[in-house]
């Protein structure tokens, strides 16, 4: 483990005190500005919470262009079924496991709390060369790069940008889709219940999760869409209505646990207990090793109280056709780059409340056609069973420029330290370098980082060998920027 390595894990384990879900980042914004101000820095904050701290350059008077150093504050927050965790106001708890820092029974926050411990770390030394730099720290990446789109023109001066928001330690990332979620609303009608009915709840759990653009290639279960499947099955056996449904935490996430209540006649129950088994192993033989904790469950609860409602068969039907008629999973690969997932769409969220069914998709492409293509499917889906898809969170995608001179900076700093080249990558998940080079043109840009895994999963866990290697590459690509050499 590098020197400096326990430094930035100190100051990112100080961030992981701070709570800090998408749209709830006010306390560390503010607690960036009173970093900057306790070591003199200048910073400014804008009216979205976005921060930054402007660094001057080592030595002085500084020589070489103004870079940026940027990274988002938010987190995904996503915690185990068991997990009694307070995300608005709980310090997320780590452990070290070998070479690795994870949390316990919630996401980690490396993604990208990893990237403002850096940069503050970076700020804080005083030997290393450097040029003038800019810390750019942004609210709402995870929602829908909410932050980067209000980023105001004059916020930041400098048009070299180091986006410290990627996962694999060697691969330099130069291109990322773009994306748009919908938001569907289905209108329902709720009706009494019968009196002679039994509750019961269907689950569907244990899966692995994960971030809907880094691991959607790996074809991980959606609870979502099996439990629509259960309901669909379920059909054939039983005329049970909906009371309730939830499935999914965030757009970007892929849904670990989804359940639903049912309401349906006493006799039917053995009849669904056994479609639950049935399910279970079809579901387990399917996806074998890649879910090897997937359950399904029946359970009976209470039978319904008087003036209780659900909804009618029909509007049930509707409910269950809906999820599993919308997209869900990789949609095509890229013809350009090998292996590259092109087009994908994440079935994300579920909500039944009082008068309505919600549902969040999330789509992605590096070919913005693709994007609106997969997008005006979802919304025809919708239209078929009476629901409105709305767009929102679109961004573009950033394509990459090969002979950028950035690029060619970082391969030749990167391979004079480590004696073989990095990897170039163009990257299905969406980054804020696609917002921030649209609102500021011109910027020549590049992501790195350190090794996580698992992100948006409570699983979720930082190299730590790698944040070293990552640092010793930093501050060599930034003494080139002080000297003029490569």
């Amino acid at each position: 483990m590098a020197d400096i390595t326990p430094r930035i894990i100190d100051c990112f384990q100080t961030i992981n005190t701070i709570p800090r879900c998408s749209k709830n980042e006010a306390r560390i914004s503010a607690w960036l500005c009173r970093w900057a101000a306790t070591h003199d820095l200048a910073h400014r904050q804008d009216g979205a919470g976005n921060v930054v701290i402007r660094v001057p350059g080592i030595p002085q008077p500084a020589v070489g262009p103004t870079l940026v150093l940027q990274g988002h504050m938010d987190m995904v927050c996503e915690k185990t079924a068991d997990s009694t965790h307070d995300f608005t106001s709980d310090a997320i708890r780590t452990t070290i496991a070998g070479e690795w820092l994870q949390a316990t029974g919630t996401t980690l926050g490396a993604d990208n709390g990893i990237a403002l411990a850096m940069a503050l770390t970076l700020a804080a030394e005083s030997r290393s060369p450097r040029p003038p730099l800019e810390l750019l720290f942004t609210v709402d990446e995870e929602t829908g790069l909410t932050g980067a789109h209000h980023l105001g023109p004059g916020f930041i001066e400098g048009r070299i940008l180091l986006n410290l928001d990627s996962e694999v330690e060697g691969v330099f990332t130069v291109g990322c889709a773009g994306g748009c979620d919908n938001e569907i609303t289905l209108p329902l009608a709720p009706v009494d219940l019968p009196p002679d009915l039994a509750v019961v709840s269907l689950a569907v759990e244990g899966l692995r999760g994960g971030h809907s653009g880094v691991d959607i290639h790996e074809q991980r279960a959606n609870a979502i869409v099996l439990l629509a499947r259960c309901l669909q099955s379920a059909a054939a056996c039983s005329a049970a209505r909906l009371i309730g449904l939830e499935g999914g935490n965030a757009h970007n996430a892929i849904p670990r646990r989804a359940v639903c209540r049912l309401a349906c006649r006493p006799k039917e129950i053995d009849a669904l207990s056994a479609l639950t088994g049935r399910m279970q192993a079809v579901l387990r033989e399917e996806f074998g090793e890649v879910e090897p904790d997937l359950t399904v469950s029946l359970t009976a609860g209470e039978s319904p109280k008087a003036g209780a409602k659900g909804l009618s068969a029909a509007q049930s039907a509707q409910v269950r056709h809906l999820l599993g008629a919308l997209p869900h999973g990789v949609q095509g690969m890229s013809r350009v780059f090998g292996g590259l997932v092109e087009t994908s769409a994440n079935l994300a969220t579920a909500s039944l409340g009082d008068r309505q069914l919600k549902v969040i998709t999330s789509q992605r492409s590096n070919v913005m056609s693709r994007l609106e293509e997969i997008s005006a499917k979802v919304e025809a889906v919708s239209a078929l069973v009476g629901a409105n898809a709305s767009r929102m969170h679109a961004y573009p995608a950033w394509q990459p420029n090969m002979d950028s001179p950035l690029l060619g900076r970082c391969r030749e700093v990167y391979q004079r330290l480590h004696s073989w080249s990095p990897k170039v990558a163009v990257i299905h998940a969406g980054l804020e370098c696609a917002v921030i080079g649209d609102r500021y043109p011109g910027m020549d840009m590049i992501s790195f980082g350190p090794t996580i895994q698992n992100l948006h999963s409570p699983a979720e866990r930082l190299h730590l060998p790698s944040i070293g290697r990552v640092w010793d590459f930093l501050t060599a690509l930034l003494a080139t920027f002080t000297t003029g050499a490569k």
